[in-house]
């Protein structure tokens, strides 16, 4: 495997066939990014959210995780969840990837290596290419908090409509109620 990227960078069809790429490695801008070793609250958040976010979805809606998007030509990020069409979720090919108008729901656990991307650069990336909501869920001393965003069409930009703490509860793209507080327990 060559990592050395080509002239222009790499595309998001160079990142599907490369051979021997870590897991969840991302393409950004043309360049590839590797991500560091996953703290065990990002994969505890990222348990909740997927259980909980498929059960709580419409008929139509189905959550997965860590499964890249191909945005464009030289974007193919990976969110660490994203809410589904049904038909996306069950339908054989493409199987290693979703396109943006599958994508009801992006959402980032961030991470200290992944900060900035998870904050600015993959939020304004999600907006150009249509998804409609993007949520940041972020660790702050132990305590989960999820910024929750809605894309402006005429900005082509995500809004901030609200900071949940302990309870994350919405009406859009579909009403959702989780404890934030569960992070990492059993229900009983």
């Amino acid at each position: 495997m060559s990592t050395t990227p080509p002239p222009g960078g790499f595309t998001a069809e160079d990142l599907l066939r490369l051979p021997g790429l870590p897991p969840h490695t991302e393409l950004i801008d043309g360049s590839l990014v590797f991500l560091g070793p996953q703290e065990k609250w990002h994969s505890r958040v990222i348990n909740l959210l997927v259980a909980e976010l498929d059960r709580q979805a419409p008929g139509g809606l189905r959550a997965d995780r860590e499964m890249t998007v191909r945005l464009a030509k030289r974007q193919a990020p990976e969110p660490d969840v994203v809410v589904v069409t049904r038909e996306a979720y069950e339908r054989d090919e493409p199987s290693t990837y979703y396109l943006p108008e599958d994508v009801t729901l992006a959402i980032e656990a961030v991470s200290p290596d992944s900060e900035e991307r998870d904050r600015d650069t993959k939020p304004r990336k999600y907006a150009k290419a249509g998804i409609r909501h993007y949520w940041r869920v972020e660790n702050d001393k132990g305590r989960t908090v999820v910024y929750v965003y809605e894309r402006d069409p005429a900005t082509e930009s995500f809004s901030l409509t609200g900071i949940h703490h302990n309870q994350l509860k919405v009406t859009t793209p579909f009403t959702v109620d989780i404890d934030l507080t569960s992070v990492g327990r059993r229900s009983a």
